[in-house]
């Protein structure tokens, strides 16, 4: 059974303490799912990456690895990548990956701002992911929110005609403010409605953090946008 959830309070806001992490199993060969930029095709080959052409779907700060896990497992005619900065989360999300042996999901450990700027063409990606990203409450963290007005202009960028941008979070004004973001500095559809679907059992979350805000009868804001 899980620890209880404690919330901690910063600036009169209240959030959810992350547990710490189960440790690797040793004998795991993460090779195959856990890559750095620079191990990336150059340029952007994903037939090459995955071994296979598919519709690719990308998601920006993947944290545990829950969405990559089920969503690789139960869309196998689909390719995954995700992209998350912090090593011991990209290190834990690629042991998922190797324990299902799931071929068509790969982590990358890294920044995902250069990733989609610098590497990624456009009309690429069936799909974009981002899941409860850091809010960055002080002013002057802001410039690294990662749905910012340069990388929502790549995101409109890479998707393909009528893929779609998936936002979830947990913190309201944060939502309001990507919306008008969106709807400002691109010209993708939306926000479309996203209805919270009861949950099957104890993992049928979108992400772990989803898991922990509905368990705690808390909020979660979530929208879609579609490149038209």
């Amino acid at each position: 059974m899980d620890p209880p959830l404690f919330l901690l309070a910063f600036n009169g806001k209240f959030f959810m303490a992350r547990r710490a992490l189960r440790k690797i199993d040793p004998t795991l060969d993460l090779d195959r799912y856990l890559k750095l930029p620079g191990d990336l095709p150059r340029p952007w080959d994903a037939e090459q990456l995955f071994g296979r052409l598919a519709p690719l779907e990308v998601e920006v700060g993947s944290g545990k690895g829950l969405f990559m896990e089920s969503a690789a497992t139960t869309a196998p005619t689909h390719s995954f990548l995700g992209i998350e900065i912090a090593t011991k989360y990209a290190r834990f999300a690629a042991a998922k990956l190797a324990r299902q042996q799931l071929a068509n999901a790969v982590m990358v450990q890294g920044d995902a701002q250069p990733i989609f700027a610098d590497l990624l063409p456009a009309n690429s990606l069936a799909a974009v992911h981002v899941y409860f990203p850091d809010p960055w409450w002080k002013k002057r963290h802001h410039k690294r929110r990662v749905l910012n007005e340069v990388f929502v202009a790549h995101v409109e960028r890479v998707l393909v005609p009528g893929g779609s941008l998936h936002y979830w979070t947990d913190v309201h004004e944060r939502f309001d403010e990507t919306l008008e973001l969106l709807a400002t500095k691109t010209a993708l559809a939306g926000p479309l409605e996203v209805v919270e679907r009861p949950a099957m059992h104890e993992l049928d979350y979108r992400t772990h953090f989803e898991r922990r805000m509905r368990l705690a009868a808390l909020p979660v804001y979530r929208a879609e946008f579609r490149k038209a």
